[in-house]
This record gives structure tokens, C-alpha cells and sequence, in this order.
């Protein structure tokens, strides 16, 4: 018969195999493809030395990506822990925008959508180099949007070219793809995605919106919705709390 003493490591062994299994096999598998083998040879390495030169922990545990329509800008910050505020590592820019200021609300509309998402496929051979999809259409864009064809298939991507997507260009997309992969490694599942419509404290922004939305009372409160979320964020570096009412509308919790 055997021990108690020996069943409990036999216990003990399957949970930190279990536990190692959990946390080593999505990067083992994105090492599987050769894109993801070649970013991280040339770009891992000077990922390591700029986070270092941030302040920043190598290999972010959580990441947090923000991007502006009309400034053109994608943003990834970091951290480490549900406790630690995040910090900006870099800002990258958006090399092609379709679409106009505003939502997105049926398929083929050509519009890049606005709101709060999170990444919910990775594609390592993607016809775009690499790319990260996002989880458009979200539940307030299902009561909002097109009820019949909303759109979907919408990624931060590689290349240039965009009828909807965010493209960044392949170099940087491979480091958008390593910090991702990081992340949803040490389990970052619901890694956030913002898409505001300008950066609300640039008055060249603000005024485009102004303009954007004079006439539209719906994307005027929608978007005045979006900047709640981005104040809070300037102001404590933590994302707030983000429900959705029966309208489809944005709660800031």
C-alpha cells in the first residue's frame, strides 16, 4: 500500500505539471511557426533591452493596447500585476486609415470600429504578416449595429492596407505579436483593445470630433462616452469597470 507521503507528491507533481503545461504551451505552440521564430530572433532581444531601459519587467505579464483614429497612433502598455499601474512602452503609428470618424455598424461600411474590445485570435501567418484579431462585434455592437451584418474579421495587422483593420506595418506588428504573445502566455486571456475616435487632450483632435459630430447627437454622447474611459485612464493608469446597458450603451462602473 502505498503512503501517504508518496501519493502526495504524486499529487504534487501532476499539479506543477498541470500548472507548467498551462503557462508553456501557447508560446511553445506560437513557436511553432516560423514568423513568430524569426520575430523573436531579431526582436526579442532589443524588446529586452528597451523595456529595460523603461523601467519595465521582462516579459510583460499584462498588456493593455490603445489606438486614436485620426492621430494614427497604436499604444501598448505594461504591467506585471493586477496592483501596479500600467506604463507606455511605445507608441506605434498607423500607417492607413479607412473609413471615417465614428463607429462601425454593417459590414462593408469600410469603417475602422470605436469602443472597447479585447484580442481574441492571434494568426502568425497571417495574409497580412502577422495579426491580432479583436472581438468586433462586441454585445454593444450587436444592439447597435446592422442586425443582419454587422461586419466582423476585424485585426491589428502587418502591411499597409486596411478596409476596416489596423494596420501597423510588418516590423512593428512583430513586436505588437511578441508583447501579445507574452502576455496571453502568463495569462493575460482578455487582453484590452480601446479604439477611441482622437486623443481627447489634443485640441486638433477635439476639434475634429467637434466637427464629426455636430450634427450627429448619438456619436456626440457615444463618443462622449469613449472619452470617460480615457480620462480615467490619464488619471489613475487603470482601466475602469466597463458594462453595457439594454441600449447597447457604455457603463463606466
Amino acid at each position: 500500500m502505498r503512503s501517504k507521503s508518496h501519493l502526495f507528491l504524486v499529487f504534487f507533481l501532476m499539479f506543477c505539471y498541470h500548472g507548467f503545461a498551462q503557462t508553456s504551451s501557447f508560446m511553445d505552440y506560437q513557436k511553432k511557426f516560423p514568423r513568430v521564430i524569426n520575430a523573436l530572433k531579431t526582436k526579442e532581444d532589443t524588446l529586452k533591452k528597451q523595456f529595460a531601459e523603461a523601467k519595465l519587467q521582462w516579459p510583460p505579464q499584462q498588456i493593455y493596447i490603445r489606438s486614436f483614429k485620426y492621430d494614427s497612433q497604436l499604444e501598448v502598455w505594461v504591467r506585471n500585476s493586477n496592483h501596479e499601474d500600467y506604463k507606455l512602452f511605445k507608441t506605434y503609428k498607423v500607417c492607413a486609415l479607412s473609413g471615417s470618424l465614428g463607429p462601425k455598424r454593417m459590414q462593408g461600411d469600410f469603417q475602422v470600429p470605436e469602443g472597447f474590445y479585447y484580442i481574441n485570435n492571434f494568426n502568425p501567418k497571417s495574409e497580412y504578416h502577422m495579426s491580432l484579431g479583436i472581438n468586433y462585434p462586441n454585445a454593444s455592437d450587436l444592439l447597435l449595429s446592422d442586425s443582419a451584418r454587422p461586419g466582423s474579421d476585424i485585426y491589428i495587422h502587418g502591411s499597409c492596407t486596411t478596409v476596416g483593420c489596423i494596420p501597423v506595418m510588418n516590423k512593428p506588428m512583430e513586436e505588437i505579436y511578441i508583447l501579445s504573445s507574452y502576455a496571453k502566455h502568463y495569462g493575460d486571456d482578455f487582453i484590452p483593445v480601446h479604439i477611441f475616435p482622437v486623443r481627447y487632450n489634443i485640441p486638433k483632435s477635439v476639434q475634429k470630433l467637434k466637427l464629426a459630430t455636430e450634427d450627429d447627437r448619438d456619436y456626440r454622447l457615444f463618443a462622449d462616452k469613449l472619452k470617460e474611459v480615457f480620462d480615467f485612464f490619464e488619471l489613475h493608469k487603470q482601466l475602469p469597470i466597463i458594462s453595457i446597458n439594454k441600449r447597447g450603451e457604455y457603463v463606466i462602473m
